[in-house]
């Protein structure tokens, strides 16, 4: 009797006062591991693919890596848990002791108490290997995996980081950010190199077109943004552009992202430069900052002596000449040119390649194109006989323009005199021609902004801007000058201003 009531104590003493349990494991990425301050054998859990295996006697060395950072995490572990699922580019999760390391080459490392294999991978037959720097031409072959590679993974870090630092430079400055269509029924650029959409055979479309009218993917969202600049004194949209251009070069891409905006308001091409400088800045000090390790690797195996011509950039303002003073510079130029300069002449990109070396490999804008070579809504400097616009290309080393902009034509009857001289003007038309503007695309083949850090691999998005509406138009005209700043890439074609139809069927959101 006695031995039972000790032993009921015993069991009510045990459920009043729980018996300790370890702390469940927190998960972390490895970026997090990596920069914990405090590796004090707290429990983590952290899940990624083997990147190398070390085997010796009493311990098994990993690294392990979640895409996080170019860095992997060392996970240390008793040599019991050698087994021949742990190879090279399987996917594991593995829980243990954040510890310090002793190693020199890393901060800290992980104990670990349990290693989980969640998906094999044959070693052998995997075509990437260990320690081996692969050729890109051959990681296209694998467009699956390719993304674990280090040189894949650092350009996907680098523009992940970029595309939050135009988010965030936009929203810091009071920009609204408006989703433009894709599919869209504007010619923006009016230089035919559009790819139309279509249902498939297999869809049954009564009328001739899905839509009611001809649609395509889109090549600028400039026409939506003006809309908006209507309610909203700074839009900006950042998206996927599409061109139908047969070219396999870097610099003509049928896809690519996009930076626009548009600032009404505004008055002054300073203005507008003050944009242009403090994006490319901004943008690029923060992917600085926080990839440090991939640019660096860019600098070494991708675009070997950028980094001291960025650092260059960064520490000195960007300069300003007229497009006039740039093709005396050019006349005077000791180099032979493919195309030789004169004025009223389209710069190429050898001629804003010499001009920025010629600067000091400093960007610089140009100011003040002729009016015939850009598009009949750039507001006229007034400045007879030369006849310039209020335009403005930013030239950047080793690339030539990155970013292109204007202040929009505001005066009504301005613009009504340009378009008499040699354009249709239907106020209820839905398209009118630009003049004519022949640009080259701008950079290669990844992201903005960021040809500097990786100058193989990246996409420039050029901006172009407008100024603010100051004389109410009539109702009827069929591009009302709504004035802003628009950051996007040079055009390449005749532009064609149109305004969307307002019967559009609802298939379409605009």
């Amino acid at each position: 009797m006695f031995g039972a009531r000790c032993l009921l104590r015993a069991l009510r003493s045990c459920s009043s006062a729980p018996c300790p349990r370890h702390k469940p494991s927190a998960k972390l990425s490895v970026r997090d591991a990596l920069g914990a301050q405090n590796a004090s054998g707290e429990r983590v859990k952290v899940q990624g693919w083997i990147r190398s295996v070390r085997s010796q006697k009493e311990v098994l060395f990993l690294h392990v890596s979640d895409g996080s950072s170019l860095e992997s995490l060392q996970v240390v572990a008793d040599s019991s848990f050698d087994s021949r699922e742990l190879a090279f580019g399987s996917s594991v999760e593995v829980q243990g002791q954040l510890v310090k390391s002793l190693s020199k080459r890393q901060n800290v490392e992980l104990k670990a108490e349990k290693i989980e294999v969640v998906g094999n991978c044959d070693a052998k037959a995997f075509p990437f290997k260990y320690k081996e720097r692969h050729p890109l031409e051959y990681l296209r072959q694998y467009p699956h995996l390719r993304c674990r590679t280090n040189v894949q993974g650092s350009i996907l870090r680098v523009r992940s980081e970029a595309t939050a630092a135009i988010h965030s430079f936009f929203k810091d400055s009071g920009f609204v950010h408006i989703h433009t269509p894709v599919i869209t029924s504007n010619d923006c650029e009016g230089a035919g190199e559009l790819f139309q959409v279509k249902p498939s055979s297999k869809v049954k479309v009564p009328e001739e077109n899905f839509f009611n009218v001809p649609v395509f993917l889109t090549v600028s969202g400039q026409l939506h943004l003006e809309v908006m600049s209507g309610a909203f004194t700074q839009v900006f949209t950042f998206g996927p552009t599409f061109r139908a251009e047969n070219s396999q070069s870097r610099r003509h891409l049928a896809e690519f992202y996009m930076v626009e905006a548009e600032i009404s308001f505004l008055e002054s091409l300073q203005d507008l430069m003050q944009v242009m400088e403090g994006l490319f800045k901004t943008t690029t000090m923060t992917v600085l900052s926080n990839c440090p390790e991939d640019v660096e690797l860019c600098h070494k195996f991708i675009a070997p002596g950028q980094k001291d011509r960025l650092e260059h950039m960064l520490k000195n303002n960007f300069l300003i000449i007229s497009y006039t003073e740039a093709v005396e510079i050019l006349k005077q130029a000791s180099q032979n040119f493919t195309f030789t300069p004169e004025w009223g002449a389209d710069l190429h990109t050898e001629h804003e390649k010499y001009l920025v070396k010629h600067c000091g490999d400093i960007p610089v804008f140009v100011i003040n194109y002729p009016l015939a070579l850009k598009p009949f809504y750039m507001r006229d400097n007034e400045d007879s006989p030369q006849h310039t616009v209020a335009a403005v290309d930013l030239l950047v080393p080793g690339v030539g323009e990155l970013f292109g902009g204007s202040l929009r034509e505001e005066r009504y009857h301005f613009l009504e005199q340009r378009l008499a001289r040699g354009h249709r003007f239907e106020p209820w038309s839905r398209k009118i021609p630009h003049a004519t503007e022949q640009l080259s695309p701008c950079d290669t083949t990844t992201e903005p902004v960021l040809y500097s850090l990786c100058a193989t691999t990246t996409e420039a998005h050029a901006p172009r801007a407008h100024a603010a509406q100051r004389e109410k138009p009539p109702q009827r005209e069929a591009c009302a000058p709504q004035q802003g700043v628009t950051l996007a890439r040079r055009n390449w074609g005749k532009p064609t201003c149109s305004n969307e139809d307002p019967t559009l069927p609802n298939k379409l959101i605009n």
